[in-house]
Order: structure tokens, then sequence, then C-alpha cells
């Protein structure tokens, strides 16, 4: 499986790629950042992030694209740059017809550390022994990009058999038609002569 993970940011947007499969060593493929100016217009700095992207897709050819699932934080400006980049890295993905998984920073940490609460400096360590790479992926977003890769990569195979389960299991229950309601009984008009 060769998964591009992205860490998304519109000054830094991380990318890296990492090929494997859960429980045997990982290859790292590349790894680096997409960068904009933090001066340029918004128009611009998202086509920069999309054209930086799709060169990583035509460079890698991934079979899926691991993005992190932007979530709330204090600071509302640095939220919409975030989520801005995600949808372009989701974009360009569903554009060519690659499968895209959100993962939660607290997801890739503990997948890759064992710790929900990891600090960067922990998961740029496990990044590295984990591919086997002589140092830490500078600048930290490039690292978290690895790390959302190999979270995909170990987390995938146990989603995918969770929905075939959940699947074979709706496949099998069987089927009823939803009762119909039933109001009151209507008063029976009597037989007779009336007056």
């Amino acid at each position: 499986m060769r998964v591009l993970g992205v860490d998304p940011g519109l000054t830094r947007c991380g990318v890296g790629v990492v090929e494997g499969v859960a429980g045997r060593p990982l290859t790292m493929l590349g790894v680096g950042v997409v960068r904009t100016p933090a001066d340029a217009d918004l128009g611009h700095r998202l086509v920069a992030v999309e054209q930086g992207l799709e060169q990583w897709l035509d460079e890698h050819r991934p079979e899926f694209v691991a993005v992190e699932r932007v979530f709330s934080q204090h600071n509302v400006r640095t939220v919409m740059g975030t989520a801005q980049a995600s949808a372009v890295a989701i974009l360009c993905a569903s554009r060519r017809g690659i499968p895209v998984a959100l993962h939660t920073p607290s997801e890739v940490k503990a997948a890759v550390t064992g710790s929900g609460r990891a600090d960067k400096a922990q998961v740029g360590t496990m990044v590295t022994r984990l591919l086997r790479l002589d140092a830490p992926p500078k600048p930290a977003d490039a690292a978290d990009a690895l790390a959302l890769a190999i979270c995909h990569i170990w987390r995938a195979p146990a989603q995918n058999r969770l929905q075939q389960a959940v699947a074979a299991h709706a496949a099998r229950a069987p089927r009823t038609p939803p009762a119909i309601p039933r109001g009151p009984a209507a008063p029976h008009a009597s037989k007779g002569r009336t007056a």
C-alpha cells in the first residue's frame, strides 16, 4: 500500500509518502513541504498548494491519501487556513479517484507513539525509528505527514474489516416491512331503520 500523508497548512503543507503493509517494515518514498508566502493573496496560496500536491500525486502515484482531520483550536485564522488546505488536498485526490482518509491528530499520535497526547518531538522520533531514517524529518509538518501515512497503513486493514463486518451483518439482517400505524377503529354504521 502506498499512502501520501498530508499535514494541511497554508504556509507549510507537510507531505510524505510511505509504502508498506501493517506488520512489516515500512519505506519512506519521499517527504517535503509545500510552502506559500504568508503575504500572498489567499487564492494564489490555495493554487500554489494545489500545484504542489498535484506534483506529489504525479510523481508518487499513491493508492490512498491520508489527511489530518481539522480540529477546533483557539486561533480561528489558523483553523480556517488549515481547513482550506485540507479541502485542496481532498479535492486533488478525489479528482483522480484516489480514496481519502481523515485521521485526527490524537489518532495519529496514538498509532505512531502509543499515546494520543504525544508531542511533536516524540512523533518525529518514532517516525525516524519506524522508517529507519538517519534523522527526524524537518520541519515538524513533514514528520507529521509521514506519521499520517503510517497511521493509515496500520489502521486501514482493521477499518476495512470493520466495514466489511458491518456490511455483512446488514446483508444478513432480515428485512421486515415497516409497521403501518393504525388509528382508532372507525365506528360501524348500524343497519336497520333510521328514524
